[in-house]
């Protein structure tokens, strides 16, 4: 009996073209036994093993091997892989929309989306009409690659093809248009759509979510809700964080009502975002009680209840967890360190700070960010390690951003050196001159050392170079609104019921020892009198005052404030709950306050 041929060798293999490519020739039967290796094959290195074999055997322009060995390298693609998958793609001389849209995915997931681009022309150069699968993924690179022109050039072509209605472009185009910051475009996007499905509402509230745009965020949901569509747990996601957002607890206790009611707490992620709420809305017993009640807690699980800890003054609390995510054999990352880092920072704990520090690259391979390098500023600079932290921003190996050198100019102010101040300054305007706080910061600190030359002249800067002060804003949630003050209302405007109430509240604090610390206020021209009334109506004051006004006696009353709280404000705040009995949680741009019986949690060290 003759021995039957091998799969191999009973296929005839491709006939290529005088330029090596492949022409598309269909074979009778695939080369089976060389493609059920791909499934086991687990490294590019092995799959390169897979083409020498397919080599030896002929079938090296096969065009079934060639989508299987491209469809492998853009599954889970690196620079590397996909470097490779074009190599492959090139050979073959009339791709189809398949291995087009095979490409254009994998580029879209890499570190080189705009690389999806030229692949975009050259598909339409081949006369190939983009279906379902291409424009979402083109646009998924536009959106990585922040490529906003091109990828307003794409939306262009899906309305000339009719497809600007599209269930599965439409959301792609939101995307695009939220991640290029360009949120009101997927706005319009959105509104044109006929009838939105829940994927486009999870785009554009995922989209105002990112955009520090809750409001709305929220009542697209409650239009979800009317219209009977489901939300998923992406939605969940998006809505949490605009309740962590607001600091808006009530409304955020609700939302974890409905999560537990519709089954999304078994998604750790969504438990995750409760924890991030609760923690960013003041409650950190609620933050504790939802993560000592999940039954897996993941990186970002143990991650976020460090930072939580960290953020509310509690560093020991956010070390010992540390320690307990280590013996559950969980591997911390990168936002773990960053709570660390905060934690030693606000607890001024220098030594443990550099020891972390260390161990991020030495002990657990996770290079420093920016963000981890300026946590380090941050701590040196409280410490009053002011020269020590310039050099550690100068040192770095990376090019110093704004934001470092504003940490240490913010520390140059709280210990009063106007020199170093000065020389800071100048590092940041070599990098952006716009930020109007920079200018603030630092004729505040000259004001105070009676420097009114310099105070004259930042201030003659800012308005020649057209730069504005970011006016304070607090905003507290009673009965489920959010309601926001700005810092100087009722200045100029006729006294009404929370005016006349800040008044006579701002007379029973000074029965009580207040004195209104007027040096806070630096223009030489004003009297006491009005320096006083320009410290009376801070928006922390008059959201507070709103509090006492309408919420029941003995009820926390919280408020989130946009900038950093004021010495004077943080010295009401501390009366205010010894003679109200009220507990009174602040949250600021850089942490929490918690004041309670005439005493802050920050221990005055903010």
């Amino acid at each position: 009996m003759a021995a039957a041929p091998s799969p191999i060798t009973s296929i005839s293999p491709s006939k290529s073209e005088p330029n090596g490519k492949v022409s598309r020739i269909e074979h009778i039967n695939p080369p089976q036994n060389l493609l059920s290796l791909l499934p086991k094959c687990t490294s590019l290195k092995e799959l390169k093993q897979i083409q020498a074999s397919a080599i030896k055997t002929h079938l090296q322009n096969d065009l079934t091997v060639l989508t299987k060995l491209i469809n492998f390298c853009t599954k889970d693609p690196t620079f590397v892989s996909m470097e490779y998958a074009q190599k492959l793609f090139d050979k073959i001389s009339q791709p189809d929309i398949v291995l087009f849209n095979t490409m254009a995915r994998g580029y879209s997931r890499s570190n080189t989306p705009i690389q999806a681009i030229p692949l975009f022309c050259q598909l339409l150069s081949f006369g190939f009409l983009p279906d379902d699968f291409t424009f979402p993924s083109v646009l998924k690179a536009c959106s990585s690659a922040k490529a906003l022109e091109e990828g307003k050039q794409i939306h262009c072509l899906v309305f000339k093809l009719g497809l600007n209605h599209n269930i599965y472009i439409c959301p792609s185009l939101i995307s695009m248009y939220t991640e290029c910051n360009d949120v009101d475009s997927a706005r319009r996007v959105f509104e044109k759509m006929l009838d939105p499905c829940v994927i486009s509402y999870n785009a554009i509230i995922s989209g105002y979510a990112k955009c520090s745009r809750p409001n709305e965020a929220l009542s697209l949901f409650r239009e979800l809700q009317v219209k009977s569509l489901k939300p998923t747990d992406v939605t969940m996601l998006s809505v949490l964080s605009c309740c962590a957002l607001l600091g808006a607890l009530d409304l955020g206790k609700w939302i974890h009502e409905y999560v537990k009611k519709h089954g999304f707490d078994k998604y750790i992620k969504v438990s995750t975002a409760v924890i991030d709420m609760y923690a960013k809305c003041g409650s950190l017993e609620d933050a504790i009680c939802v993560f000592e009640n999940m039954s897996v807690r993941d990186t970002p699980a143990w991650s976020t209840m460090i930072v939580a800890y960290a953020t509310h003054g509690k560093g020991y609390k956010a070390i010992e967890t540390f320690e307990e995510m280590r013996k559950a054999g969980v591997q911390p990352d990168e936002i773990t360190f960053l709570g660390l880092l905060y934690a030693c920072s606000h607890n001024g704990l220098v030594k443990e700070g550099w020891r972390y520090f260390s161990s991020m690259s030495d002990k657990y391979g996770i290079i420093p960010g920016i963000k981890h390098y300026g946590c380090m500023v941050d701590l040196l600079g409280r410490t009053g390690h002011l020269n020590e932290a310039y050099k550690f921003i100068d040192e770095l190996p990376v090019k110093p951003t704004p934001i470092l050198w504003r940490t240490l100019l913010a520390a140059c102010s709280s210990h009063g050196d106007v020199e170093l101040g000065k020389r800071v300054i100048q590092r940041i305007f070599e990098l952006d001159d716009s930020h109007g706080g920079d200018y603030v910061i630092l004729s505040n600190l000259c004001a105070r050392a009676g420097r009114w030359e310099d105070v004259d002249f930042l201030r003659k800067l800012m308005k020649d170079r057209g730069v504005v002060k970011v006016p304070g804003c607090s905003s507290i949630e009673v009965d489920n609104i959010v309601h926001e003050f700005f810092s100087g209302d009722g200045v100029n405007t006729v006294s009404t019921s929370l005016h006349k109430a800040l008044d006579e509240l701002m007379k029973e604090l000074k029965m009580v020892g207040y004195v209104p610390d007027t040096s806070l206020v630096f223009h030489a021209e004003m009297g006491e009198e009005e320096k006083e009334i320009s410290l009376r109506y801070h928006s922390e004051k008059l959201a507070i005052a709103y509090g006492l006004l309408k919420t029941p006696p003995g009820s926390t009353i919280r408020v989130v404030k946009n900038l950093r709280v004021c010495g004077d404000c943080h010295s009401a705040a501390k009366l205010i709950s010894h003679i109200f009995d009220r507990e009174i949680i602040l949250r600021d741009v850089q942490r929490f306050h918690h004041f309670r019986d005439g005493k802050c949690s920050c221990g005055d060290f903010w």
